[in-house]
């Protein structure tokens, strides 16, 4: 996980408003479900979990995926 988007509280930021950014989160990740995203809650572990899941990749690939789309966010 990078921590520069835990310590920074860009990933607070997304987890506070996590109902306006699962749409984003959605067009990013098409595979994942509308109950995915429900479960996820704002979770960075859980969201990397179901890209895991979903896309069969590895952990530290869905977690540079999560902190590029963070980083695009602008929150």
């Amino acid at each position: 996980m990078d921590d520069k988007l835990n310590k920074g509280g860009m990933w607070d930021r997304v987890s506070g408003m996590w109902k306006q950014f699962k749409g984003e989160a959605k067009k990013q990740w098409g595979k994942l479900t509308d109950d995915d995203l429900m479960e996820v809650e704002g979770n960075r572990d859980k969201l990397a979990g179901k890209i895991q899941e979903r896309y069969g990749v590895a952990k530290e690939d869905a977690n540079r995926q999560i902190d590029e789309w963070a980083e695009r966010l602008k929150v």
